[in-house]
């Protein structure tokens, strides 16, 4: 039989206070933990547009002036691509248009006998028309050189409109080679890799010496300043939401503390859809959800695939 002392249980009566004290601690820092833990209306992940850079033209990267975490402004010089071969086809077509150039006749020159000859013939008719005037030359003589003026000037027109014909036709089959100079000169201005848009560098995709072509995926850039949060909601919450209203973001800094940032919605799905696995809502038992982008300007802390809460409200 065991035999228990009085002083012994009045020392455990005493320490029963204590046990109930520190459970109600227990059960009060779990429902606080709780609290925090649910204490959001909406939750997503930060996500960003990224724009992935192509190449424009084949050949050999030359010089690729990038890496990745990169901030880049519109129009910075990236590299280039090699344009050897696009130069030798430029002269080349340039040959065959001297070439084709060289028939071209010079009307000037071709006419200028014809010309002086026609001016001899009119400085002949003043000299004859006084002539006449005077009695010493006969109404054929002004005749004859006034037919003559008037047929050599008709052989000069003629003359001069089939040279300047020729003249056309050898423009004309110049110009599709010009045209070709062109679309070269635009190929060579694709071959230099300019960056279109700013914002950082994601991803490379291609280093120098690679072969490029048209279309190979060089870099992905991603405009960061503003980063944009897609979360949900219940149809229950969409009564509290409008475009353009201002909302608190949540981000994890540490175990216990949160970076908050204030955000703006800009868009709110009209179709509702089963929820994402890994989002969790305020109503977890909500089996469809509205999509909600929130856009919030980026300190630099925030980084694409972060977690987020959202506070409609203090």
């Amino acid at each position: 039989m065991k035999i228990i002392c009085f002083n012994t249980v009045k020392d455990e009566m005493n320490k029963k206070p204590k046990y109930l004290v520190l459970i109600l601690i227990l059960i009060g820092l779990n429902n606080s933990c709780s609290d925090k833990k649910n204490d959001f209306d909406a939750s997503g992940v930060f996500e960003s547009d990224e724009i992935i850079i192509s190449s424009e033209s084949a050949g050999v990267i030359r010089e690729f002036k990038i890496e990745e975490g990169m901030e880049l402004d519109s129009g910075t010089y990236i590299g280039f691509i090699d344009t050897t071969q696009l130069h030798l086809k430029i002269s080349q077509i340039e040959a065959q248009i001297r070439a084709i150039n060289s028939k071209k006749p010079d009307i000037i020159k071709q006419l200028a006998s014809m010309e002086e000859q026609l001016n001899f013939l009119n400085r002949e008719k003043i000299r004859i028309k006084n002539l006449l005037e005077a009695g010493a030359a006969t109404q054929k003589q002004l005749d004859d050189i006034s037919s003559n003026i008037e047929i050599l000037t008709r052989q000069i027109d003629a003359t001069k409109s089939n040279l300047e014909i020729t003249s056309r036709s050898i423009d004309l089959e110049t110009a599709p080679l010009n045209i070709q100079i062109k679309q070269l000169n635009d190929q060579i201005k694709k071959c230099i890799i300019i960056n279109p848009v700013k914002g950082t560098v994601l991803t490379k995709f291609a280093y120098e010496n690679e072969l490029a072509n048209v279309g190979k995926p060089l870099y992905k850039i991603s405009d960061l300043s503003f980063i944009t949060l897609r979360a949900y909601v219940t149809g229950g919450q969409l009564d509290k939401i409008k475009l353009n209203q201002s909302v608190n973001v949540l981000v994890d800094n540490d175990n216990d503390n949160y970076k908050k940032y204030t955000g703006k919605v800009e868009w709110i799905s009209r179709k509702a859809e089963f929820t994402p696995k890994t989002i969790m809502n305020k109503d977890e038992r909500a089996n469809l959800v509205y999509a909600i982008k929130i856009r919030v300007k980026n300190d630099g802390f925030i980084k694409i695939g972060m977690y987020a809460e959202v506070k409609f409200s203090e």
